[in-house]
């Protein structure tokens, strides 16, 4: 395919996310896609059979870069350095997420119905409870723990998560966001010790710091009083 075909066809797929978004994947409609994208009914039809074919191209994409991701979460440890790429692999998945987050979520509806996608995602679902059935399994922080139940609770708390994050629901901070799944995952399954996150810590110190102001104001006004006394 040429480089104007990769663009058109990138330009469908960009339109697609965007219409899934604002309708979801069953009540979106070709017209909407190519109004999105400002082309034609017959160049979608170049490239594309139905909007189930182009919603089969999407999450091809999605499927090949979570694959990826799996494959990228090296075992973790209880150190610092465990929490840290633990913490940089969920930024990576909250990255995708928010990229193809229409994508997912149609997954998700589509899980119970028997349909092709519903079996895509659950096979991506099954290869995500894999792979950190195999790194809770390496962990002696898990130990007592059912690794399955263990991986399908992970993927349920950041799935759900990124979903809030991304659909706005609650004032989530992504940073926040990351920084307290990750210390929750490390510490309850790798044995990690819990770590502050960055908008925690400013609280503690703009509170330690009124703290401080609030003792130096009281002190001033004990030494006020104890000078009146003397000259009386």
């Amino acid at each position: 395919m040429r480089a104007q075909g990769k663009k058109t066809m990138r330009k469908l797929r960009d339109a697609a996310m965007t219409v899934f978004e604002k309708r979801g994947y069953h009540a979106a409609r070709v017209d909407d896609i190519v109004k999105v994208a400002k082309t034609s009914h017959g160049t979608f039809y170049l490239y594309f059979a139905n909007k189930e074919d182009l919603f089969r191209t999407l999450t091809a994409d999605v499927a090949e870069e979570m694959t990826e991701l799996l494959e990228s979460l090296a075992p973790i440890d209880a150190t610092d350095d465990g929490y840290r790429e633990l913490r940089q692999w969920l930024g990576r998945f909250t990255d995708i997420y928010q990229h193809y987050g229409p994508v997912i979520r149609a997954w998700t509806e589509a899980e119970t119905d028997g349909s092709e996608f519903g079996r895509i995602g659950a096979n991506v679902l099954n290869a995500f409870t894999r792979t950190l059935v195999a790194r809770t399994g390496e962990s002696a922080g898990a130990d007592g723990l059912h690794p399955e139940v263990a991986a399908l609770a992970i993927v349920a708390m950041i799935e759900r998560l990124n979903y809030y994050l991304l659909s706005r629901q609650l004032g989530i901070d992504r940073d926040e966001m990351l920084d307290t799944t990750a210390s929750i995952i490390h510490v309850g399954l790798f044995g990690g010790t819990r770590k502050a996150s960055a908008a925690g810590s400013g609280d503690k110190a703009s509170a330690a710091g009124s703290g401080d102001t609030a003792s130096e104001a009281g002190s001033g006004e004990k030494e006020n009083r104890r000078r009146t006394a003397g000259r009386n």
